[in-house]
């Protein structure tokens, strides 16, 4: 019997004839013929209602997938980088998947540096190895706040180095990184210190899953991070007080699918901290910093289809050596779609936030540690406790009722135990004498707002957002003077032609003014930046940042700077 095979409008024919055929046979009668179809889904790649995917926001944080080096995809700088001091260049500037080699080089009025250099090595189809250096800084006079126009020789570098190393196996990732960073910089006139260095670097290794299919999938990693406070004295002159902290990081996960829209997930993760360096006291022998370990734990519950997005769960946090030893608090997301273009959600989450030198750098670079207590000799100093968030709760409103048109609507309360932030002492004359120090109380926070965005195409973008907060502190008020009262953002995209990229936008946060301590004033950034590709490769780009020329502070009685540029050149290869 031969089969003979045909392919008809998407339709595969498949046409069975027995041998008796084969052989014209004068037996019509005892003649069959069997005929079989076998109709395949022809296939086609349009998306029905495209306009609605990817239109609406997540609840849940993204999460950062494997892909293609992408450079600066924004001209505002990260906001735990000090932004009152430098504005290295984040123009919009992607790296196609042929050039694996990208280098910028940028400088502007107050020494302002840019410099990026970063390769991908494609080892194999499964190994790739990207190294990226970058620098980024400042060197100038700055106008003090709360003086009659004292200058101040500013100046602050960071430095970044990183070796980050994948081997995709079949159903596993295999990823090992190395980092390294520098900071140095300088402290207002007549401080406690004259300047700082932080120094820090840390390795990982970590294994990922990527079998979505598989009925239990897991992760896991390790990471070795190390980090020095230079100066940790009151007087920076004394030898030798200089605090290093080691942290050994564990994490991993645990995931089983129940069908295809429900799994269940423990996850885990356990720091072990160490300190070294001038950790106590040697005339007493009192010791300010104490090794201990902390252990989250976190099972939750997900459930995705159609209508709802459930994510239920605990945070369960220990601590043994330091802190409270007990803590949990909730992990809870619910979301609906309806009408497939509207959501409303709720939220309500918390956990340990770690105080690790880190997280001190990104709240306040020029805080001081506090000191271990009111008896002790001066200039030893303690590590603050961790802050652990009892409750995050909020409920919001999103939709999108145009193509390329969303909005969102919210408000929450938080509840923050042994809140990490910062005060100066003599705010009048905060530069003489004086100096940041971290501080810590319990705070709570009411807070309302909403986002709005609109794209066309690749043509033009425009998104703001507002919010407003209402800070309160049990005992110490003096700690409301940094928080943000009100902040606002205005955002506009424009890209009319495939080499020339335009960005407008405006930037404004409110502090709380404190009776009788300090009113911080108002960050207000008026700031405009383009990019624009002259070659194959090679961009030109600029930015302005603080077009109105305000004087404001991002951290208390620290300036920014005035009217100030930055361009320079980009180089894909």
């Amino acid at each position: 019997m031969k089969r003979f095979h045909y392919i008809i409008g998407g339709l595969a024919l498949a046409i069975s004839i027995p041998s008796c055929l084969q052989a014209q046979t004068t037996q019509p009668k005892d003649t069959t013929m069997t005929r079989t179809v076998v109709v395949e889904q022809e296939y086609n790649p349009d998306i029905m209602d495209a306009s609605k995917v990817n239109v609406l926001p997540k609840v849940e944080e993204p999460t950062v997938s494997k892909k293609e080096v992408e450079y600066a995809t924004t001209f505002f700088p990260a906001t735990s980088v000090p932004a009152g001091l430098m504005r290295p260049y984040t123009g919009k500037e992607v790296q196609p998947g042929t050039t694996p080699g990208y280098v910028r080089a940028g400088y502007g009025n107050y020494g302002n540096l840019d410099i990026l250099a970063n390769y991908l090595f494609r080892l194999s189809q499964k190994d790739k190895l990207n190294v990226r250096f970058q620098m980024d800084g400042m060197d100038g006079k700055l106008t003090l706040p709360f003086t009659d126009s004292e200058k101040w020789n500013a100046f602050y570098y960071r430095t970044r180095a990183n070796v980050d190393y994948t081997h995709q196996f079949d159903k596993l990732d295999l990823n090992i990184a190395g980092n390294f960073r520098l900071s140095n910089f300088n402290f207002q006139p007549e401080s406690v210190n004259s300047k700082q260095k932080f120094t820090s670097g840390d390795f990982h290794a970590g294994i990922h899953f990527t079998d979505e299919t598989a009925p239990l999938r897991f992760n896991a990693e390790t990471n070795l991070l190390m980090y020095e406070r230079q100066h940790n004295m009151f007087n920076e002159s004394e030898a030798n007080t200089g605090i290093k902290e080691t942290i050994i990081r564990t994490k991993g996960d645990v995931t089983g699918a129940i069908g295809d829209q429900q799994l269940i997930t423990i996850a885990l993760e356990m720091n072990n901290l160490l300190y070294n360096g001038y950790t106590k006291n040697v005339s007493t022998g009192d010791k300010y910093f104490k090794n201990y370990t902390t252990l989250l734990l976190n099972p939750y519950y997900e459930l995705d289809n159609d209508d709802w997005k459930l994510h239920i769960g605990a945070n369960v946090d220990l601590s043994f050596g330091f802190d409270k030893s007990f803590r949990i608090s909730p992990d809870i997301t619910a979301q609906y779609i309806f009408s497939d273009s509207y959501i409303v959600y709720a939220k309500a989450t918390g956990g340990k936030q770690l105080n690790d030198f880190r997280r001190l750098e990104s709240i306040c670079p020029y805080g001081e540690l506090p000191e271990a207590n009111t008896t002790a000799t001066l200039g030893y100093v303690q590590r603050p406790y961790d802050t652990y968030e009892q409750i995050n709760g909020s409920i919001g409103f999103k939709a999108s009722p145009y193509p390329g048109l969303w909005f969102n609507v919210f408000g929450g309360y938080q509840n923050l135990k042994n809140d990490l932030s910062y005060l100066g002492f003599d705010p009048s004359n905060i530069h003489s004498g004086s100096y940041l120090s971290f501080a810590q109380d319990n705070t709570d926070n009411l807070y309302l707002g909403g986002e709005i965005s609109y794209d066309y195409k690749d043509i033009l973008g425009i998104s703001a957002k507002y919010t407003y907060r209402n800070w309160d502190s049990k005992t110490e008020e003096y700690l409301l003077a940094v928080k943000p009262v009100s902040e606002m953002s205005f955002n506009v995209r424009i890209h009319p032609v495939s080499a020339l990229n335009i960005n407008l936008g405006y930037d404004y946060i409110n502090r709380k003014e404190v009776k009788e301590y300090a009113k911080m004033t108002a960050i207000n950034d008026l700031h405009i930046g383009a990019s624009y590709n002259v070659f194959k490769g090679v961009s030109v780009y600029a930015q302005v940042h603080n077009l109105l020329n305000k004087k404001y502070q991002y951290y208390l009685g620290y300036p920014t700077e005035g009217f100030n540029f930055l361009g320079g050149l980009s180089f894909r290869f």
